[in-house]
């Protein structure tokens, strides 16, 4: 009888080629993915055994996670916290499991989400801090951040992302809810000093859309593209992009609801 666990996860995605796992045989895999590293450590905990490991949102290379949803499978009973050391003991650091609790088999991962939460850090800094260089985007300034709050205003509401996305043929549609869209207050501490988070909450999202998102309000902040030329994207679908995306390393999935 197979036994099930409900895992909460967070991940550092820079040497990670996204969370999904590239080959079904993740021994294999050419560049390795967060779901594959886990898949390797899981199965040694259960011996070789068939044993599963999923995840709600399929982040992209670079993509950072503090808040991404799992689901494990085992084909042995294990106490939750026992296994949740267990796997931190033998995962990179890079890789945590932050929480473990059983579930019911019906439980989808990949199903049932009503609202996903990502920030976007930035900074303007001319140097930046070595410290948190690899998980903060370094963005070309100067930004009018008033004026960015001001247009991510745009965004809220339900619209075709079209113009925002990578093509991907798994969509069904590229209609999404946006929820709230705006920056955040930083505390401005040595670490954090001068970094600026945009945060960005919706019912879904497509492929790299948020990274889209993103390069369009830091051009707008610039003053080289125009919340109507925004707006005309959303209401018009167009396979021209605005701007280049924003890069990975600056986006992080923070929550998951609805599960």
């Amino acid at each position: 009888m197979p036994f099930h666990y409900r895992v909460r996860i967070a991940y550092k995605g820079t040497n990670y080629h996204g969370w999904q796992a590239q080959t079904a045989d993740v021994t294999e895999e050419a560049l390795p993915s967060v779901q594959g590293t886990i898949l390797r450590v899981l199965r040694k905990v259960a011996r070789y055994q068939e044993c599963t490991i999923s995840g709600t949102s399929r982040t992209d290379a670079g993509v950072h996670a503090q808040g991404q949803v799992g689901k494990i499978t085992l084909p042995t009973d294990i106490d939750p916290p026992t296994l949740l050391r267990g796997l931190n003991s033998m995962l990179p650091e890079s890789i945590r499991i932050v929480s473990c609790r059983r579930c019911a088999p019906e439980f989808n991962a990949k199903q049932g989400a009503t609202r996903k939460e990502y920030h976007y850090y930035f900074s303007q800094s001319l140097v930046m801090n070595p410290l948190i260089a690899d998980i903060v985007a370094p963005i070309e300034g100067p930004l009018d951040l008033a004026l960015l709050e001001k247009t991510a205003q745009i965004f809220v509401g339900e619209h075709d992302f079209y113009s925002f996305c990578r093509r991907s043929s798994n969509a069904a549609t590229t209609v999404r809810t946006v929820y709230d869209c705006g920056l955040l207050t930083v505390s401005d501490d040595n670490l954090m000093r001068g970094v600026s988070i945009l945060r960005v909450a919706g019912n879904g999202f497509l492929k790299q859309m948020i990274r889209y998102m993103a390069s369009s309000l830091f051009a707008a902040a610039r003053g080289s593209v125009s919340a109507a030329e925004i707006r005309e994207h959303l209401q018009t679908p167009q396979d021209s992009k605005l701007c280049a995306k924003a890069p990975a390393h600056g986006l992080h999935l923070v929550s998951i609801s609805g599960l």
